[in-house]
């Protein structure tokens, strides 16, 4: 039995269009209910989240992670792929790249950032020196080998509270700091997922370069149009 994957899908990416035969179901948690997709692809069972809901509804913030993610476990998900729109820090990762995050640095402020809270009567501590699963990153970059991208196998990902893009001066610090890219969803995220053993990694599409790299002003439509064009290649 193969393991039951999921899709989170980000910016621009709000409809299981690559499933078949899909149904929508609720998922009651903890924390409150949560809208999946279960379909087919490829003949495998695979369930889809869009994290901002459909049509963006949803900010940065205000996104219940630990209900998601919750839900996901809840549905019998081991594997979760999720996709982002970052801005490049790193000049060498230009625009309409694919990176393969395998760090982060959390730079969020005000996010429920965990499941363990204390009522456990314990204080439980998970390690962190591997955040994202290799062995899913390695299958996404053998298969994207064929397809005419540019695909990095590694990037360290600096989350932002958000909803506002960052400023010249926080991308300048980012930068010093040893971050690639910079977006505004995978803390907690990939926190969650690690702290209850399921196995998530993240495909981060460069839609644009961060303030201060590029001197042309930052916008939501410009991330939606670079999404657009390359919506395909995540896919």
């Amino acid at each position: 039995m193969y393991p039951r994957i999921a899709v989170i899908g980000g910016t621009g990416v709000y409809d299981p269009e690559i499933l078949e035969n899909v149904q929508e179901e609720e998922v009651k948690t903890p924390y409150g209910g949560v809208n999946l997709f279960l379909g087919s692809y490829k003949g495998k069972e695979v369930y889809f989240m869009a994290r901002h809901g459909r049509g963006h509804s949803v900010p940065p913030h205000k996104i219940n992670y630990r209900a998601n993610i919750w839900a996901l476990k809840e549905v019998g998900v081991s594997r979760i792929i999720s996709t982002a729109a970052v801005g490049s820090i790193n000049k060498e990762m230009p625009p309409g790249s694919l990176v393969l995050i395998d760090q982060f640095i959390d730079f969020t402020k005000q996010r429920a950032l965990s499941f363990f809270e204390g009522e456990e009567g314990e204080v439980i501590h998970t390690d962190f020196t591997e955040p994202y699963c290799p062995q899913l990153r390695e299958v996404i970059k053998k298969a994207g080998e064929g397809f005419d991208y540019k695909i990095f196998d590694y990037g360290t990902y600096v989350c932002c509270e958000g909803p506002r893009f960052e400023t010249p001066a926080e991308i300048k610090m980012f930068e010093a700091w040893g971050g690639d890219v910079a977006g505004m969803t995978n803390v907690p995220e990939v926190v969650l997922a690690r702290e209850i053993g399921l196995c998530y990694t993240t495909i981060s599409l460069v839609a644009n370069y961060a303030a201060g790299i590029s001197k042309n002003i930052l916008s939501h439509e410009e991330v939606l149009e670079m999404m657009g064009k390359n919506i395909d290649g995540l896919r």
